[in-house]
């Protein structure tokens, strides 16, 4: 029987899912591999040390965990996470040895803010005079525009005669999708766990997005849910920055779990899929808003053949962030003050499929550094595995 809280975590049909974990195990002193059972945690570390490994053989998934003992209750992982303290279990990212990867621009219907952002020096003040602007121009917006085409050809030469053209509009409409790394290996943090805003950026968000887990052929071998979170402010200074922006301490939120594909749920499951989110603040306000994957203008198979190929090989697989359809205007206090990230924000993405993915923010400055790596995990192995 599964909790209350526990179902909240689950996907819908978490019974014919299956679902991959990584806990902190305070009595080892490390990760362990975990394989969702019901409302339990079954560490299966001994069978497989890493879901790198595990995503070469994506067959294998069900077959783990069976005749072993469950290590944890989902339940008492989710009280452990985000206390911050070693000495309980709690989530980690459910990814290991993969590079965080991300690709940016990917909903045309979303890019005009991304173009605000840069033309407006990352100053909030101005995007609402900016989005007119470019409102008016493009009569409406660029939704619906297919990247590379003729039409997407010339609504870059109408931009490019108002002088409105620019790098975002580059990689949304032309012929090359935006690839960046968003987090080095083992950075990300999982449910729970506090993600960080920096002390240097005034105007941020959150960014819910399909995240895809790709092995060392290339291949999709399942899905999660993720947080690229945004520094508006610092990109929008300009877009050499975009490290900046995108890669600090807790900056990148990944879990609950990795959801692998099977006959019930693929790559074509996941192209379908809407992401909720939810910010609850601790002064009160509350913003939702949706990312429709399928609104996405460019084929996932795109994407990942722009990360992957005969170009750039991950021999230990990467974790591929999708973009969102969503970028937050809702005013948070003064009229045309936008929204931006306060402390204390509550920050929830959830979808049917892949579950509920939590976390809060915090000052970056405040948070404990990030000081397990892959020397750390090497050594952990070679003891525990």
């Amino acid at each position: 029987m599964v909790s209350g809280e526990t179902f909240n975590i689950l996907p819908a049909d978490a019974e014919n899912a299956q679902l991959v974990a990584r806990v902190w195990d305070p009595e080892s002193g490390g990760p362990r591999v975990c394989r969702v059972v019901g409302d339990e945690l079954v560490d299966i570390t001994a069978q497989v040390p890493t879901v790198s490994e595990l995503a070469e053989q994506p067959h294998r998934v069900e077959e783990l965990g069976r005749g072993s003992g469950p290590k944890w209750s989902i339940e008492e992982v989710m009280k452990g996470s985000g206390s911050g303290d070693p000495g309980v279990p709690h989530f980690l990212a459910p990814i290991d040895l993969q590079v965080t990867k991300a690709c940016g621009v990917t909903f045309v219907g979303s890019l005009i803010e991304r173009v605000i952002e840069e033309k407006g020096g990352g100053d909030i003040a101005k995007a609402d005079a900016l989005r007119k602007e470019l409102s008016d121009v493009l009569g409406g917006s660029l939704k619906g525009v297919s990247p590379g085409s003729d039409s997407a050809k010339k609504a870059k030469e109408i931009l490019i005669e108002q002088g409105l053209w620019s790098a975002y509009l580059e990689v949304g409409i032309g012929p090359d999708p935006e690839v960046f790394t968003k987090a080095p290996v083992l950075a990300s943090v999982g449910w729970g766990s506090l993600i960080g805003i920096p002390g240097f950026s005034q105007w941020n968000n959150p960014e819910p997005e399909l995240v895809l887990l790709i092995n060392s052929l290339g291949h999709a071998v399942g899905a999660m849910l993720g947080n690229d979170v945004n520094l508006r402010d610092v990109e929008g200074r300009s877009s050499l920055l975009l490290g900046k922006a995108k890669d600090n301490n807790a900056q990148s939120a990944l879990g609950p779990f990795v959801r692998f594909f099977d006959s019930q749920f693929t790559l074509d499951t996941v192209a379908e899929e809407e992401i909720h989110l939810r910010v609850e603040g601790e002064d009160g306000f509350l913003m939702t808003g949706t990312n429709n994957v399928a609104e996405i203008s460019r084929p996932l198979e795109e994407l990942i053949g722009a990360t992957w190929g005969v170009h750039h090989q991950y021999p230990d697989g990467f974790a591929l962030y999708t973009g969102t359809l969503f970028a937050p205007t809702q005013d948070r206090g003064e009229p045309g003050s936008g929204f931006t990230h306060h402390s204390g924000d509550r920050v929830i993405i959830s979808s049917a499929h892949m579950g509920t993915l939590e976390n809060t923010t915090a000052p970056t400055e405040s948070l404990a550094p990030w000081n397990f790596g892959i020397r750390d995990l090497m050594r952990y192995l070679s003891r525990h595995s």
